[in-house]
């Protein structure tokens, strides 16, 4: 899969939400490198969009997130894709970033979706969760059979950026350190 360049690319930040994220295995550091991600991507103009699964059930976005209403979809559906408001603010050109929870089921579903539509993915490991760490790796390695780049947080961070004379390099770098 070729590199993440910001200018193709757009972050999908999948049901990072109040009432889940306590039960996910490692949910602080889910939380924070999507948090990362969320911070580049506002800073690098990367399109950014939100997913709440059932959020009268699981609550809103971690307020952490600051997700802009424009920028959150509702869904009740595993997979985002078969949300019918999410499809219209893809761009197909762009590679789709995912991060969220839980992997083995709304992320993998939803990545399955984006690959069966023709997207090109890419999904951030340490930015993906579930409950069980066996299902997270379990999603992980389908998601990869199934044609999806696993990537780390600062592979996307530094890829987007793609050299130290950036404008943003040093207000970025400071993220991950």
């Amino acid at each position: 899969m070729p590199r993440m360049h910001a200018a193709a690319s757009q972050l999908l930040v999948i049901d990072l939400q109040t009432r889940l994220m306590p039960a996910i295995d490692r949910g602080d550091q889910v939380a924070r490198n999507a948090a990362t991600l969320i911070t580049a991507a506002r800073r690098l103009a990367v399109p950014l969009l939100f997913t709440e699964q059932n959020p009268r059930g699981l609550g809103p976005t971690l307020p952490e997130l600051a997700p802009a209403p424009e920028d959150t979809i509702e869904k009740m559906t595993f997979d985002a894709l078969a949300c019918p408001a999410l499809p219209a603010r893809l761009a197909p050109a762009r590679t789709v970033i995912v991060c969220g929870c839980e992997a083995h089921i709304c992320v993998t579903q939803s990545v399955l979706g984006l690959r069966d539509a023709g997207y090109r993915v890419q999904v951030v490991a340490d930015a993906v969760g579930s409950r069980a760490p066996e299902n997270r790796t379990r999603a992980l390695d389908r998601m990869a059979r199934n044609g999806a780049g696993i990537v780390t947080t600062e592979m996307v961070l530094f890829e987007w950026l793609e050299s130290a004379e950036h404008p943003a390099f040093h207000d970025l770098r400071r993220l991950i350190r």
